[in-house]
């Protein structure tokens, strides 16, 4: 066990001494943390303070956590990437693990049918993402989605370009399905993959995982807190069962729904969307909660029995460079 000091919500003056075991995830390329920091809402949320966000970048640093994923259209004009490296200009960058996601992929939120996650920008990508960060390198690269009108080979190799130049150590793709995996790790070896995986949705679970897990890939999980579903839905077979183990636990639902993540296998990499050095310290205690058989096995008859069950995130297709559909 290592002890680390994690700041208050309101001040680092207010510190608390914080017991826990930072367990790594390891393959043939990256050795990361068992839970990521997911910065996207630090830039995403109108109430933000620039302090904190930094605060709390420190504060998993501190604690062991060296996976930071972001992407260069988390926020505007790259503010998820100026904002972590701001916060990386005072820390050895041995300890950070960037994981950045790329391409015009923010359109398809501001009307804009156009996203570019293709190969050809590739380079002017990374190299404005560099600027932004302060970094000569990150540690993963991957398109935010992945272009069906263009070879998947051809994209993973402009960014195997990038890993020959020095301007990357690692590949990875986001939200796609088994056999590109497959056709993209014949290219060039994935070294992470990025999925939405939740309590609420398992989908994953089907073909994903197992093709990530025989080629030897991790999984980054993002969505823990299933996008809200449970918060709105407090009759619910599910959240009624999360909430009597959390209180027969003494702890908190974000503990139990990362608990239950860090529970589908060591190969899963959930990510802490923490905005607050508070929310953070709620978070890492996840990694000491020890579940049962009996306790997954009472939540999967909840879930079961539940509504809220189902894909989370929106289906996305884009063809050469055409947002074609999202439902």
């Amino acid at each position: 066990m290592s002890t680390f000091r994690v700041a208050s919500e309101k001040s680092w003056k207010s510190e608390k001494a914080f017991q826990m075991d930072m367990k790594t995830y390891r393959n043939d390329s990256v050795a990361v943390s068992r839970l990521g920091l997911g910065c996207m809402r630090m830039s995403m949320m109108p109430d933000q303070q620039r302090s904190e966000s930094v605060a709390t970048i420190h504060a998993a640093l501190e604690a062991g956590i060296n996976l930071l994923n972001t992407g260069d259209f988390y926020g505007q004009d790259g503010h998820n990437e100026i904002l972590i490296g701001e916060a990386l200009k005072s820390v050895d960058r041995d300890k950070a693990f960037i994981s950045l996601k790329y391409g015009t992929f923010q359109n398809a939120f501001t009307g804009s049918n156009k996203v570019d996650v293709g190969p050809q920008n590739v380079k002017t990508y990374i190299t404005t993402s560099l600027k932004r960060l302060g970094l000569d390198y990150v540690d993963l690269y991957q398109p935010a989605r992945v272009d069906i009108g263009i070879p998947v080979e051809d994209t993973v190799g402009a960014i195997a370009d990038l890993v020959e130049a020095g301007y990357v150590r690692n590949v990875g793709l986001s939200e796609t399905d088994a056999e590109t995996i497959r056709k993209a790790h014949a290219t060039h070896p994935l070294s992470l993959v990025e999925f939405a995986y939740s309590i609420t949705d398992t989908s994953i679970e089907e073909s994903i995982l197992p093709t990530a897990r025989e080629l030897g890939i991790g999984i980054v999980a993002f969505g823990a807190m299933g996008f809200g579903k449970l918060s709105d839905a407090k009759g619910d077979p599910l959240m009624v069962t999360l909430r009597h183990m959390a209180a027969d636990k003494d702890i908190s639902i974000a503990q139990l729904l990362h608990g239950w993540l860090l529970a589908k296998g060591e190969d899963i990499i959930p990510l802490a969307g923490a905005r607050t050095t508070a929310q953070l310290e709620d978070t890492l205690q996840s990694l000491d909660l020890s579940l049962t058989d009996e306790d997954l096995n009472r939540i999967e008859t909840a879930r079961n029995a539940s509504e809220l069950v189902g894909r989370s995130m929106p289906n996305m297709v884009i063809k050469n460079g055409v947002l074609l559909e999202q439902d």
